[in-house]
């Protein structure tokens, strides 16, 4: 072997692993970065609704009644999502890590999109049947149907159905599942305990409706897992919302 091809073999055999976060350390990062989310995304929803005309003559109810309509939705969530990536970036960056690596940002194949988009669409229909025995569904609050324009329907959609997915599968099936599926819990207990944490944050919704994210969360930890790729679990996440985006309404 040459001496070329030594320092080579040297240099590898003595590259420290690749550091991950252990699961203490992931679960903290995991709650600042969605404590910076809810916090940037609260600040500039009272800044944009304390701009309107006739803010400063509403009672408190009537104010929270107005800040919840889904016009505002659109420009909250396009200030507070990047300041909550930009929380998984620095943590990422101080474990000495890529960040498209560390979250798994790999583009998925035909066939697995294909086969995560069926099992979606059979949760979506299961959801919508028990929906329809038992009574119950998805509640979504008046005020935020009220988008007033195509404008606030078209910031809406591009909130919920992509700036979201985005924002919530780097933090659970990207970032969370990592350190999590590289600790005591393994991949399976990964995929569990990030579909009930995802399934508590969505407190707008009943036991019903956290129940099947609760759900959805375990296909998506599923993907993530078996595909390597939280690309995959953006895309089914998306396509989900979507769906549940046409199917609500009317928007005023």
């Amino acid at each position: 072997m040459s001496n070329f091809e030594n320092a080579g073999a040297r240099t590898s055999a003595s590259a420290p692993p690749l550091r991950t976060w252990d699961f203490w350390e992931t679960t903290l990062v995991t709650l600042i970065a969605y404590g910076v989310y809810m916090l940037a995304g609260g600040l500039a929803a009272t800044f944009i609704v304390g701009l309107q005309d006739g803010v400063a003559k509403m009672s408190p109810a009537q104010f929270q009644d107005f800040a919840s309509q889904g016009r505002w939705f659109g420009p909250v969530i396009a200030i507070a999502s990047p300041l909550t990536i930009a929380v998984l970036w620095i943590a990422i960056r101080k474990a000495g890590r890529g960040f498209a690596e560390y979250l798994a940002l790999n583009w998925p194949s035909r066939g697995e999109v294909v086969r995560a988009l069926l099992i979606s669409a059979i949760i979506m229909g299961a959801e919508t049947l028990s929906g329809l025995l038992f009574g119950s569904e998805f509640g979504t609050p008046d005020s935020f149907l009220i988008v007033k324009g195509p404008g606030g329907l078209l910031a809406l959609l591009i909130a919920v159905c992509i700036a979201v997915p985005i924002m919530e599968e780097f933090i659970f099936r990207g970032f969370t599942f990592r350190g999590w599926s590289e600790s005591f819990l393994g991949p399976t207990g990964a995929i569990v305990l990030t579909s009930i944490a995802w399934a508590m944050i969505h407190t707008q919704y009943d036991w019903f409706g956290r129940f099947w994210i609760f759900v959805s969360g375990l296909a998506l930890g599923h993907f993530r897992w078996r595909s390597n790729s939280t690309w995959l679990t953006v895309i089914a996440h998306s396509a989900m919302n979507i769906v549940a985006f046409l199917s609500t309404g009317p928007y005023t």
